[in-house]
């Protein structure tokens, strides 16, 4: 296996050509200082990998693998630890390259994403006898004989400096300690890799800092924005992923034991001042950086301590990525805008990972750039364009005593005293935030939720239903219905349905999904959606369509010129309400925007 070369690996792989060496020999040929070769030396020797021996007033370095071969004739000074400490890794660890080349292996996908310094590469596989796709993450190796200095200077670390409890949980004195402690792993990565380039120093020091006050391995799949969800069940078998274009699959990155899986949940829960132990076996958490954690301890998770990770996406979804995609139809798209433009309310149901909250953060870029947005939600999901007048709020979770909980509701009644203009609402769930909900749409107010429910008509029936029970005459307050599903067949999500409320409260199919086909098509004209926006606009049924065709055909124009970017995004449909006609030279030229 190729490993990240550095000083200590060249002296030991000098050490194992010649056997035996004098110090100030290697110190020629390696071309290094005196200083440090004294702590490369003392390092090996205490780890049993090397033999110094003093005869004549020189030093003499001798492999430990021909001391143990020939203990009659050398004496050594110090007794190798263990022999296996020298023998090749590369039996355990698969290569990129050899990956490719078995036989029982298909590659799916591959790609490369960078973490500080380090180049992260990545192959997704079919394995022949794995019942579920494999996830591999390749990083520059690094040998056992310097990952054990790394170690080293990792424990010589922690002893000198002391972090309590109220260091983490106070942010400044975190930070501070944070600092400090970075300051010291590069002093000591100076001290041992001297003779080492500046990238590969900074490589180092990255790995080092994120195993020591990082989640080691579980921070380099943090950076993957391709993934959704990190679990770990527990230390017997490896972290699972959810893919965002393969699903669920299984990595190769695995964790010592329950011990650990126990120490990171303990610090995920510090940094934000919450504690979860034999007392308190549950953690549920909300990072700075918008991801969610929850952590279970055994015996409450019967198999083994557990961590579930949802990140928050750094590149979100835009409605051109949908459409791309073939996520949601240009029709339906354009309806949807239409709704959007002229103030409809809307909620977009589904069930769990169908990409309910991907969908409404999508729609949410067809709002003008001249309205107010408040946004609510338990965790930090929704991205809009940075220009947009938008606040975003997000609910609290009760302290270890009970106190200070912001709920849903608290935050739906707060945001009609803020004057605004579109609130979107994470999720409903209870009665009292869904009556809030109706109540803000018939004060005056552009509401958009999601909501769980697989179809149209299920939707209607768990609002009207208990334990919800909205009264079925609020009901047309919605305009339109949007179910998001995920095919069971082929796993990629889909827009199931487009439906219209009608004044009866029945829900009116307009488009359905056809699975066999991967396509949505229309099954009926509208009616109740049609003549609410011709009452607002004036509009006559041929001049929808008018309106309508147009859209499309800018939606077209995106999805060729690859605008996917959500402030891209935002700035054209910016122009589209303020200078609609030079928006469509660019789209009637087809150049670039």
């Amino acid at each position: 296996m190729d490993y990240l070369e550095t000083g200590v690996d060249r002296l030991l792989k000098l050490i194992k050509e010649k056997k035996r060496i004098a110090t100030h020999q290697a110190i020629k040929i390696l071309k290094t200082t005196p200083e440090l070769m004294r702590e490369w030396v003392d390092f090996l020797e205490d780890e049993g990998m090397i033999v110094v021996e003093y005869k004549f007033s020189i030093q003499y370095l001798l492999d430990s693998e021909s001391v143990i071969k020939k203990k009659d004739t050398v004496k050594p000074i110090s007794e190798p630890v263990s022999k296996t400490i020298i023998s090749p890794i590369e039996e355990t660890h698969i290569t990129k390259s050899q990956l490719k080349k078995n036989p029982n292996i298909k590659i799916l996908d591959e790609y490369t994403y960078n973490f500080k310094n380090m180049k992260i590469d990545v192959v997704v596989m079919k394995k022949k006898g794995e019942f579920v796709e494999l996830y591999d993450l390749f990083v520059s190796s690094i040998s056992p004989t310097t990952e054990f200095i790394l170690e080293k200077i990792r424990q010589e670390l922690i002893t000198k400096i002391s972090i309590g409890f109220s260091d983490i949980t106070d942010k400044r004195k975190a930070r501070f300690i944070e600092d400090k402690f970075e300051e010291a792993i590069k002093i000591m990565v100076d001290k041992y890799f001297n003779d080492l380039d500046t990238p590969t120093k900074d490589f180092l020091y990255s790995y080092l800092v994120s195993k020591a006050l990082g989640l080691g391995n579980i921070d380099l799949l943090m950076a993957d924005s391709n993934l959704e969800e990190i679990v770990i069940n527990q230390s017997q078998e490896p972290v699972w992923i959810y893919h965002r274009k393969h699903g669920w699959l299984k990595t190769n990155v695995t964790l010592k034991d329950e011990e650990q899986i126990k120490h990171y949940a303990s610090m995920i829960g510090r940094k934000i001042g919450r504690q979860i132990n034999v007392l308190e076996p549950l953690l549920d958490a909300h990072l700075n950086e918008g991801d969610r954690v929850n952590a279970t301890l055994s015996p409450i998770s019967a198999r083994g301590n557990t961590i579930t990770i949802r990140k928050f996406a750094k590149d979100p979804w835009t409605i051109t990525k949908m459409l791309k995609s073939n996520t949601i139809s240009f029709d339906a798209a354009a309806l949807m805008w239409t709704a959007i433009q002229y103030e409809l309310s809307a909620i977009i149901a589904g069930g769990t990972a169908s990409g309910k909250t991907s969908t409404l953060n999508c729609l949410a870029n067809f709002f003008p750039p001249n309205q107010r947005i408040i946004s609510i939600e338990d965790t930090r999901e929704l991205q809009l364009p940075k220009f947009l007048h938008w606040v975003p709020l997000n609910t609290r979770l009760p302290n270890s005593e009970g106190k200070g909980a912001i709920s849903m509701e608290d935050l739906l009644i707060n945001s009609l005293r803020m004057r605004p203009d579109r609130i979107l609402v994470g999720e409903v769930r209870r009665q009292k935030e869904v009556e809030t909900l109706f109540e803000a749409i018939h004060t005056g107010h552009s509401c958009y939720a999601t909501f769980h429910a697989n179809t149209a008509e299920e939707t209607v029936e768990r609002l009207t239903n208990p334990p919800i029970n909205v009264p079925k005459l609020m009901l047309p307050a919605i305009s339109l219905i949007l179910i998001q599903f995920r095919n069971r067949r082929t796993d990629v999500r889909r827009t199931f349905q487009l439906a219209e409320i009608m004044p009866d409260s029945r829900p009116n199919v307009l488009m359905q999904y056809d699975p066999k086909r991967d396509i949505l098509k229309k099954v009926r004209k509208s009616s109740s959606l049609f003549n609410t926006l011709s009452l607002y606009t004036g509009y006559t049924y041929k001049e929808m369509n008018t309106e309508l065709n147009e859209k499309v055909k800018i939606l077209k124009y995106m999805v060729k010129q690859d605008i996917v970017d959500i402030d891209h995004v935002g700035r054209l449909m910016a122009e589209y309400y303020t200078d609609k006609d030079n928006l469509m030279k660019f789209v009637n030229s087809n150049k670039k925007f």
